[in-house]
């Protein structure tokens, strides 16, 4: 455990104190291409190896252009990472509120994220490393962008021709900061299921910090890790699956669809 401490402190750190923008690169809201409805699924999250970490629960509805979404992953070690965001969908996507729970011993900085978008207010409750409780408050206009537990909507709905779009995400870290999400098309990749072949959209997500705060990332070689996401695009986009860490300063992670498994 001692040895996570350095980390823990250096993250906190250098992610900032107080809310505060996160660079200099224009970000915008992404246009409703295709409205989200009602939906329910079932997903895994693997190491990049293939070694099964959680089963999960996707559920989504929609009430007028208002969509609440949750995903909730149950670990095998009784961990918990449950999100919760709801958006519109009038033209562009609008986030209205978050809600990101993370506890247990997968997670290094047991950790309570709430957002409200209209009010610009974010409050982070979590426990230190000498075990006690904080809680953090931030209190300041947000951009219309953000895109926090939105990220795999917005990209079924970026333009087939934009090659790079940018978003703003409130990072969930114990001194919440905003950072941009640069989104970019890198390719198409090949897969099956169950037999016909498709090809999905491969998109790469890069968290910039900005300000001197991303300079001295770079520089000390801690820039966040990139995220990965493939889609099948078309009349009909679908997620397939997304690999990237599910915390600051954590090990890269694989979500997919799961398979349902039937009682012999």
């Amino acid at each position: 455990m001692q040895s996570l401490l350095p980390r823990r402190m250096f993250w906190a750190a250098l992610i900032g104190i107080v809310l505060v923008p996160g660079g200099t690169l224009a970000a915008a809201q992404v246009a409703v291409r295709h409205t989200e409805g009602l939906l329910r699924g079932f997903l895994v999250l693997r190491t990049l190896e293939g070694d099964t970490l959680a089963g999960g629960d996707l559920a989504q509805v929609l009430s007028g252009d208002r969509v609440t979404s949750r995903m909730v992953f149950h670990f095998k070690d009784g961990s918990i990472h449950d999100e919760t965001v709801v958006f519109t969908q009038r033209r562009s996507f609008r986030l209205l509120s978050y809600h990101l729970v993370q506890k247990g011993p997968a997670f290094r900085v047991p950790m309570d994220v709430s957002i409200d978008g209209p009010r610009g207010r974010v409050t982070v409750r979590y426990t230190d490393e000498d075990g006690k409780e904080k809680v953090e408050t931030e209190q300041k206009p947000l951009p219309a962008d953000i895109s926090n537990g939105m990220v795999l909507t917005l990209v079924k709905n970026i333009a087939p021709g934009a090659q790079e779009t940018i978003v703003s995400m409130v990072a969930p870290t114990p001194k919440p900061r905003l950072v941009k999400l640069k989104i970019t098309r890198v390719g198409q990749e090949p897969f099956s299921a169950a037999g016909p072949r498709y090809e999905a959209i491969h998109c790469l997500v890069k968290v910039e910090i900005g300000g001197i705060t991303g300079v001295l990332a770079t520089l000390l070689g801690k820039n966040p890790p990139d995220h990965h996401v493939w889609i099948v695009g078309g009349a009909v986009p679908g997620f397939v699956k997304a690999e990237g860490p599910l915390f600051l300063g954590g090990p890269s992670w694989r979500i997919e669809l799961a398979s349902p498994a039937w009682p012999h």
